[in-house]
């Protein structure tokens, strides 16, 4: 149970005891193989001392956090200590507790354990519980939400007059969003999971060649049975082999991390959870959320489908993501739900013009001349036909003409009431629709060509997401008009020195 405020310290869960261990020893596994090789090849003279240490050594610092950590909840904060020597005492105010998230591992809940970590606003300022009963964990994170959203008494009001604690009244947690498995269909989609399979490629190639079925002879038979069959027949089963493996693993992907997804405002917080075997329970605080991101891949564009991330001040690295990969409508609705405000995320946008426009396109074509020009000293170099550079040049430019002429249809600026929204992207077509509070200031900077045809480029910084949000190849006028009408009076000086 968790400690009243006022109680003493309190201990982790004792089941704590059986996880650390285990995680001790996973973690030491490769030296204590390191060393038993050792031993065997050394004729195991010192293996009776090496081999205890290896195998005890784990258990003992597994131990020790449990033994060392403590924790309890006053009337007006949540400390905790630990230490066997250096001993550290971390704080943080009931009142400034922004968020409490969630984690359970497969080996926490096979255990019946969750991780908590209480976030203060601050970043990298986290106090971290691990592990505590699944049952206290979640008491503990609806104590201090609630203790957080406590009003202040109301002035005038005799404390002494009021028998026992105020009741405050809970609101029921409003369902913004949850899992729909027709969602699947997005998955092969969302190029995320090729890095999964360029790690897998990775440690492939680094262990290929001690592989025993692995060898020149190998190769060269396998490659003689290939080339018994037609060139096409052979691209055809790759291609369709490649396409089954990657549909397995995104698919597999999205099914283990969005597993149960489910997203709710209660707390006055975002509360997301989910996970097949590692689950997650991530609280972002509506005050601090300062606008959202949506984004729609170029593959997933085509099929209608978008992502929805939250742009705050006080999370880690500011972007949080409540929405798997979902059709457009969906990840409007939650937007436009989180910002309390309808048209940010559907409002047609300002176009920037054929100045921008020209600028999208040298800037990919310029590019890929660089990279053209470097193939040509190679080919010169190497006495390589010119064919390649020829054909390989024009493929190049044309995929650099298709991807300026997107980068410049997704740009784009509006002031949709209280908001300010960007567009941007190459061939990823982002939205960003950031509170006019949130900005702390405007940074109009101009290249030397941007200012031999007036554009520029407008960036609002902020304290939340990204920290900044760019308004890219605008015209210098229509830049400090929009400075100006998103914060009233914050350009005031900069506009009478330019009168």
């Amino acid at each position: 149970m968790i400690p009243a405020p006022g109680d003493g310290w309190s201990r982790l869960s004792p089941r704590k005891l059986l996880l650390d261990p285990v995680k001790a020893i996973g973690q030491a596994i490769v030296p204590v193989v390191v060393a038993l090789v050792g031993i065997s090849q050394s004729g195991g003279r010192f293996g009776w001392v090496i081999l205890p240490v290896a195998v005890l050594g784990p258990l003992l610092f597994g131990a020790l956090p449990w033994l060392t950590t403590h924790y309890r909840l006053t009337d007006t904060q949540i400390q905790v200590r630990r230490g066997v020597l250096n001993k550290n005492t971390s704080t943080a105010p009931l009142d400034r507790v922004r968020s409490v998230d969630l984690e359970a591992s497969l080996l926490h809940r096979i255990l019946g354990l969750q991780k908590v970590e209480i976030g203060t606003g601050v970043d990298d300022d986290r106090i971290t519980l691990d592990a505590l009963a699944a049952a206290d964990a979640h008491a503990l994170r609806t104590t201090l939400l609630r203790r957080r959203e406590a009003p202040e008494a109301t002035p005038g009001t005799d404390a002494d007059e009021v028998d026992g604690p105020v009741p405050v009244p809970v609101a029921a947690p409003a369902e913004l969003a949850r899992i729909d498995w027709s969602w699947l269909r997005f998955a092969p989609f969302s190029l995320a999971r090729l890095v999964l399979l360029a790690g897998a490629v990775g440690v492939l190639s680094q262990f290929g060649d001690d592989l025993p079925i692995w060898n020149e002879e190998t190769a060269r038979s396998t490659w003689d049975w290939v080339m018994q069959f037609a060139l096409v027949a052979v691209i055809a089963v790759l291609a369709v082999g490649g396409l089954a493996v990657w549909l397995v693993v995104s698919v597999t992907g999205y099914v283990v991390q969005w597993w149960r997804f489910l997203l709710v405002r209660e707390h006055g917080s975002l509360h997301l959870t989910s996970g097949l075997f590692t689950t997650r329970s991530i609280t972002v605080e509506e005050a601090k959320v300062r606008g959202v991101e949506m984004t729609e891949p170029l593959l997933m564009r085509v099929v209608g489908g978008a992502e929805l991330s939250t742009l705050a001040t006080g999370v880690e690295d500011g972007v949080t993501q409540v929405l798997p990969p979902c059709p457009r409508d969906v990840a409007i609705g939650v937007g436009e739900t989180v910002l309390e405000h309808r048209g940010p995320l559907t409002d047609p946008l300002v176009e920037h013009g054929p100045l921008a426009r020209r600028r999208a396109w040298l800037r990919q074509i310029r590019e890929s001349l660089v990279v053209i020009a470097a193939g040509a000293v190679a080919t010169w170099w190497f006495d390589l036909s010119w064919w390649w550079v020829g054909l390989g040049g024009l493929a190049l430019l044309l995929v650099s003409a298709a991807v300026g002429e997107a980068s410049y249809r997704h740009l784009g600026h509006a002031l949709a009431g209280d908001h300010l929204v960007a567009g941007s992207g190459l061939v990823a077509r982002v939205r960003t629709a950031l509170e006019t509070d949130g900005i702390i200031g405007w940074v109009v900077s101009q290249s030397w060509w941007q200012r031999r045809i007036g554009l520029a480029d407008l960036v609002a910084t902020t304290a939340a997401g990204h920290e900044r949000v760019l308004v890219r190849d605008v015209r210098l006028e229509v830049a400090v008009e929009l400075a100006d009408a998103a914060t009233p009076g914050l350009l005031t000086e900069f506009l009478a020195e330019t009168a």
